[in-house]
């Protein structure tokens, strides 16, 4: 923290290697309207009841976003990790209580934008409006894929899925994270792991 400038040097390289790339002048404006936050482990960048007022852009850490069933199930939505982003675009955009929570799994940091700053980035800038388009656009189709086989795939495909699209998460993540995420109980991951050692063996 005491070089402010390189959580949004990540940011800008963020953008050049994923994205379009930004001009001077929006690096610029990437300067003034986020600002950067350091966050400790277990602390929350949002809460259940709580309006989402900023989008964050995880510069060190991991984060998770969960929502809690009636009966106290915790269920993990989203991970994000360096060079990812977190949050609750349903109340983010519409103003509304978020039915999620936004919990750090790690000591980290993060930049984040207002949505009244980013809506103006998009009025101002076409690239920033591609840009995150683009990213929702990603997101959407992630969550999709991410359903079709909660509805399809027996528990070890995917355990196997998740293996092969987020190895970063699957190398930070305890085994009740991910089994929060693939709707299974922790011993049951454990089971299909114990299962997949042989084989790898084998192969």
């Amino acid at each position: 923290m005491s070089q402010p400038s390189l959580p949004l040097e990540a940011l800008s390289q963020y953008f050049r290697s994923n994205y379009f790339p930004l001009t001077n002048k929006e690096e610029q404006e990437l300067a003034q309207r986020f600002t950067a936050r350091p966050v400790k482990r277990r602390e929350f960048l949002l809460q259940q009841g709580e309006v989402c007022r900023s989008a964050s852009f995880v510069v060190a850490g991991c984060f998770r976003l969960y929502a809690v069933a009636p009966g106290g199930k915790e269920h993990n939505l989203q991970f994000a990790v360096e060079q990812e982003w977190i949050t609750d675009l349903a109340s983010f955009y519409a103003e509304q209580p978020s039915r999620v929570y936004i919990e750090a799994l790690e000591p980290a940091t993060v930049l984040q934008i207002r949505q009244d700053d980013l809506l103006n980035l998009f009025t101002r800038y076409h690239t920033f409006d591609r840009n995150f388009r683009i990213l929702v656009e990603r997101a959407y189709i992630v969550l999709q894929d991410r359903l079709l086989q909660s509805i399809s795939a027996p528990a070890e495909e995917r355990y196997e899925n998740f293996l092969t699209q987020h190895p970063h998460w699957a190398r930070r993540l305890p085994n009740t994270q991910i089994a929060a995420y693939l709707g299974m109980t922790p011993e049951f991951l454990s089971k299909i792991r114990k299962d997949r050692v042989p084989k790898a063996r084998r192969a």
